[in-house]
């Protein structure tokens, strides 16, 4: 039950507390709960209702409710609930605004999935809750907002489902994710799926193709690398797709620039941009989005040996440009171009490029927000609302 900072409750918060003869606001009474974003306070065995349990959660300033301050309090007490032995829950919609239901399901859903969520596929024994949270539920208040509530929670599952796909394939290390293992990834997605069709190429069709520029990176590396293409049918035939294409850096020890050993094990996020790729289109594919999406993705490792990359090299690009190679740790943009050339058979109407490219990133920004560079500024304008409207904030450089 969502509390806000004055002490009032929501809409239905006021309607449970009226059937509960005013016992929530006889505990708010006593001041212990601040109302803060993500403050909770527990109330066991309330006269009148078979719950064991009610949680007040803190929603801060009633002024300020939105889905995503909503999603942000969940998820501190979904955690909460999630190690305190209660095994299902029922949040109550926090909102009486008619077009608003549909997104704030949609936040309950992110929510839960990212406060359970967990990586131990590599720990020798796991230890999960021993009473987790299995099953969340979701209160409305009339009959009318069934159908985009329930719309929410599918479409919601959905992507909470890519997302976890790409969280486990980033948390993965290095010697299990390779450019291989992430190519199965995606070919298994597209098994059964009639609107999507994975297809890998591989080092000999990549070097007939004239890829030089992401085969030089490749070339230190005992693990081949795969262009890994996925393409979701969705829309009207000959609609053009929008394409992403990502990063797939299974491992960047920065190749003959070696990075320094500090830390050099969180490179195996460099793959991260196509994990999300390879998450996105697998959302696509289960909400059954009406529109084309190519996903694309360029895999491969980058480390020394003595066939690697060497400072001063020229290579030669899918383009036909000649690049001369001055540190190898830049080797994200070598992998990208020719990404980015291979996608322009598809004459897409957009294209969406997504990396882990450079650490200034984060000098400049910080974790608060990715950056965002564009040429087209409709699309920059899109892409930046979309961000806020998710809670996954861009921000335009320079």
């Amino acid at each position: 039950v969502g509390v806000f900072e004055n002490g009032s409750l929501t809409p239905l918060g006021e309607q449970l507390d009226a059937a509960l003869k005013g016992q929530i606001n006889k505990v708010l009474r006593h001041r212990d709960l601040s109302g803060k974003p993500g403050t909770t306070q527990l109330i066991y065995d309330a006269k009148g209702m078979h719950a064991a349990r009610l949680m007040l959660v803190g929603l801060g300033e009633k002024k300020s409710l939105s889905p995503n301050r909503f999603g942000s309090a969940l998820r501190t007490a979904f955690k909460q609930l999630n190690e305190s032995g209660a095994t299902d829950a029922v949040v109550l919609n926090p909102s009486d605004e008619k077009d608003a239901i549909y997104r704030y399901a949609r936040a309950t859903v992110d929510a839960a999935s990212a406060a359970v969520y967990r990586f131990e596929q590599c720990k020798s024994e796991g230890k999960p809750p021993k009473r987790p949270l299995k099953k969340v539920g979701y209160l409305v208040a009339s009959r009318r907002q069934l159908t985009p509530a329930q719309r929410a929670l599918s479409h919601g599952e959905a992507i909470a489902d890519g997302t976890r796909l790409a969280k486990d394939l980033a948390n993965l290390p290095g010697n299990i994710c390779t450019p291989s293992y992430l190519a199965q990834e995606a070919q298994a997605l597209g098994r059964g799926k009639r609107k999507l069709s994975v297809s890998v190429l591989n080092e000999k069709q990549m070097e007939r193709l004239g890829m030089g520029s992401l085969l030089s990176v490749s070339r230190g590396s005992r693990q081949p690398a795969k262009l890994i293409v996925m393409e979701y049918k969705g829309g009207k035939a000959g609609s053009k797709p929008v394409a992403l294409v990502g990063k797939g850096l299974t491992f960047d020890a920065g190749g003959i620039s070696i990075k320094p050993a500090a830390a050099m094990d969180e490179m195996k996020y460099d793959m991260c941009g196509g994990a999300s790729v390879i998450g996105t289109i697998a959302a696509c594919a289960a909400m059954e989005l009406p529109l084309n999406v190519v996903g694309i993705v360029p895999s491969s490792e980058n480390l020394p040996d003595g066939d690697a990359n060497k400072p001063g090299d020229i290579v030669t690009s899918m383009s036909g440009q000649t690049i001369e190679i001055l540190n190898t740790d830049a080797e994200g943009r070598l992998i990208l171009c020719d990404a980015l050339t291979y996608a322009e058979r598809f004459e897409p109407a957009a294209v969406i490029d997504i990396a882990t490219l450079t650490g200034a990133c984060i000098v400049a920004l910080g974790d608060q927000a990715s950056g965002l560079m564009a040429n087209d500024q409709k699309l920059a304008d899109e892409l930046l609302a979309a961000g806020t409207a998710c809670g996954d904030r861009a921000w335009q450089l320079p």
